[in-house]
């Protein structure tokens, strides 16, 4: 078990939300992606086959060839202040933590990676030493899917694995049909639309996984498919002016379809001039969103004969998210004490402590 720091009876208990992201690598080059990828693509959640032909695969053939093509797709979205996923999933935890204060809720708001840094377990290690006692760990993917969600609980259940004086653990498995993330989504399409137009067709882009999955027992697809019929109801959009495809395919293997660029390449061959995407699988925008679909995806679209294209972007920290985020949090943290407790309180507990032997 990990050591344990050092615990005091006269320390307020504190409540926390963790936010959880996928990760990014520390720079837009073929050495920091390799290490990020290795990382990623080890993780058995994410690639669901033996570790014995997996790995040699991996470190021989995968990483050499991936490395450096990525890298390339990183250099063309990096920004002055770093890795877009990072720094908007900082921004994120830092709006969230405002609202919660002018709200009066006296929670600690910190985010973490599961892959790369900030690491799952510097962040809880510092927010047991900080006297959480109280912590409500929050995915940022809308959709349940278990590469994604189960595998960020997991890093969580680990840090509890080896850990003595454990917190209260609640977790949000999803919040694909969540009212308040449905309603920002649809408020800032329309508020894009209002100003520039509607478009002829709305594609909504999730990321991929491969088909086995869904059979498998996997509820992504479905929790997607879910919060696309939720968003167009919201939109009022007729079905022939939108459809679900999936990105981010990998490898030979079938994967959740129509993809997306598969799709974006038909719509402009059957005569759509004007083409919106967006991404209801991102919380935050990231490679997957700003190069993937914001760039390559136009490039197809333009390509196959189509006129105009626009990526809407994920709802990162606008102010109506982080209001609705909050409330997400409160319906989950109901019981919890939201005034810390006063020195007197806590100066009486040290002292019974003391008496019945406690160094502090």
């Amino acid at each position: 078990m990990n050591p344990e720091p050092s615990h005091r009876h006269d320390t307020a208990a504190r409540s926390a939300v963790l936010l959880l992201n996928l990760g990014t690598p520390q720079a837009p080059t073929a050495s920091a992606l390799r290490r990020y990828l290795r990382e990623f693509l080890s993780d058995r959640r994410v690639v669901e086959l033996p570790a014995l032909f997996w790995q040699p695969l991996l470190r021989a053939v995968i990483l050499p060839l991936r490395a450096r093509k990525s890298a390339a797709k990183y250099a063309s979205i990096w920004r002055d202040d770093g890795s877009p996923l990072a720094t908007g999933t900082a921004l994120l935890a830092q709006a969230l933590q405002r609202e919660l204060e002018r709200r009066g809720r006296a929670l600690l708001v910190r985010h973490a990676m599961r892959y790369g840094e900030p690491s799952t377990a510097s962040e809880l290690d510092a927010l047991h030493s900080a006297g959480v006692t109280r912590l409500l760990a929050l995915p940022l993917y809308p959709q349940y899917c278990a590469a994604t969600t189960a595998s960020s609980l997991d890093a969580v259940m680990q840090w509890f694995a080896r850990t003595r004086r454990q917190p209260e653990l609640r977790t949000v498995r999803s919040f694909a049909d969540f009212p308040g993330y449905i309603e920002s989504l649809a408020g800032k399409i329309r508020a894009r639309w209002d100003a520039e137009g509607e478009p002829e067709h709305l594609v909504m882009s999730f990321h991929g996984m491969p088909q086995r999955t869904l059979h498998d027992g996997d509820p992504y697809f479905c929790e997607c498919h879910a919060s696309a019929r939720l968003l167009a109801d919201a939109l009022g959009l007729p079905d022939r002016r939108w459809r679900v495809t999936f990105q981010s395919r990998f490898g030979r293997q079938a994967w959740l379809q129509p993809y997306t660029a598969a799709t974006l390449h038909q719509l402009a061959r059957d005569g759509c001039h004007a083409v919106d995407v967006v991404c209801p699988g991102f919380a935050v925008d990231c490679l997957e969103t700003l190069e993937e679909i914001a760039i390559e995806g136009k490039q197809v679209f333009l390509a196959a004969g189509g006129l105009r294209y626009r990526y809407i972007e994920c709802l990162n920290v606008d102010a109506p998210w982080v209001a609705r985020l909050a409330d997400l949090v409160e319906a989950q943290i109901q019981g919890w004490p939201d005034a810390p407790e006063t020195p007197a309180i806590l100066a009486e507990r040290s002292k019974r402590a003391q008496a019945l032997g406690a160094r502090t």
